[in-house]
């Protein structure tokens, strides 16, 4: 029986194919693609009481908290992937250029710092400054 082996495109072309389709050069922003959010723990803490809540000499009800539960969750990470569609034209005024960061990169940006641009589906506008890492 012959095994079947699966080729994957490369994802620098298949980001560069996208690009050379997408009719438009931008100034001083990076217009990525994002990818499926990073999954973190965090730990989160609530204030629990076992007695009712209490009136003060002013009316106000008060609830006095004995312990704090502590409890771990599953969220979003604040940073987020995305594959890199098209590079700013320009360069910054720390000396570095857009050449640094190419087309097809995967980089971790600050997920509320980035713009949607709805002019290309599903993309985004995230500044140089704002991407905090490439992954190599």
């Amino acid at each position: 029986m012959e095994e079947k082996e699966e080729k994957l495109i490369d994802q620098t072309d298949l980001a560069q194919d996208v690009s050379d389709k997408i009719p438009y050069e931008f100034f001083d922003k990076y217009l990525v693609k994002p990818l499926d959010p990073i999954k973190v723990k965090k730990e989160f803490s609530t204030p629990v009481s076992n007695k009712p809540a209490t009136k003060d000499e002013d009316g106000v009800e008060a609830v006095d908290y004995d312990e704090v539960k502590t409890e771990i969750k599953e969220v979003d990470s604040d940073y987020r992937k995305a594959v890199v569609l098209k590079t700013p034209l320009r360069n910054y005024t720390d000396g570095t250029s857009a050449g640094d960061i190419n087309i097809g990169d995967i980089v971790i940006f600050k997920d509320r710092s980035s713009e949607f641009f709805d002019l290309v589906k599903d993309s985004r506008l995230v500044t140089y400054y704002n991407i905090v890492a490439v992954e190599r």
